[in-house]
């Protein structure tokens, strides 16, 4: 005896749902487990890796697809790659308390682990290591925000971290070469983006070894382009200037 299937169910197992209400209706889209954190982060660019299919549903464990006037109407467009993404980047991520728990407690230590790379002493120079910024983490009672990627919340960390304890982003060591004519107007620019000038030798041509936060990076990239025209250059020595060893509170 045939069994007849329903032609608006489709049947999908080992699934992640991400689930959204617009216009009065919940709209589910099926994901491989693991991947939707992956898109969101921006490490995983493929979507075909990251949807089971490209079908928009009403429910997915009961396989029911969502009608094409409902998507039309809630988000203006039957184009359903569209919707996906839409609902993929907004919408809720089905998980049990376990999944949720394991996931929140990785990206925790994720978080804690961009910050101690990305931070120092400024007293001392020294990173932090990472169960030392957990441990402040804690102590701001900071709470991970499971819709934000890792990368986001680490900076939010560090700028809230500077009211409790003595950290920075470790500068970035740069040698600018800036042309005669140039140097002296484009230094006076170039003045408060800098955090400390090393060294400075004018010959043909001005040089200057200086330290610099990152977060100035690409205006100071900039302004030497504008500027110069494309004759001045900026050469990155170090990403990080740091003293060997790890801070210790």
């Amino acid at each position: 005896m045939a069994i007849f299937t329903p032609t608006n169910q489709i049947r999908l197992t080992n699934v992640a749902v991400v689930r959204m209400k617009k216009g009065g209706k919940r709209f589910e889209i099926a994901c491989y487990k693991n991947k939707v954190m992956s898109w969101r982060s921006g490490a995983e660019k493929d979507l075909d890796e990251v949807l089971q299919t490209h079908s928009v549903f009403v429910n997915v464990s009961k396989g029911q697809v969502a009608k094409r006037e409902d998507l039309s109407k809630a988000f203006g467009t039957e184009d359903q790659t569209e919707i996906c993404k839409q609902i993929l980047s907004k919408g809720e991520l089905q998980v049990s308390d376990r999944e949720r728990q394991s996931q929140l407690e990785t990206m925790y230590r994720d978080i804690a682990t961009i910050v101690a790379d990305k931070c120092v002493n400024p007293d001392t120079r020294r990173p932090y290591t990472v169960s030392l910024i957990e441990s402040a983490m804690k102590d701001i009672h900071y709470s991970v925000k499971p819709n934000k990627s890792t990368k986001q919340q680490a900076l939010e960390v560090i700028r809230q971290l500077k009211e409790t304890m003595e950290i920075q982003r470790a500068h970035m060591r740069l040698r600018l070469l800036l042309p005669a004519k140039d140097a002296k107007k484009l230094k006076e620019k170039l003045k408060s983006l800098l955090t400390v000038v090393e060294s400075e030798d004018f010959d043909e041509e001005l040089e200057m070894v200086c330290l610099v936060d990152p977060g100035c990076f690409r205006e100071i990239d900039e302004l030497i382009r504008c500027e110069t025209k494309g004759r001045g250059s900026l050469e990155v020595l170090s990403l990080k200037d740091v003293e060997e060893g790890d801070e210790k509170l």
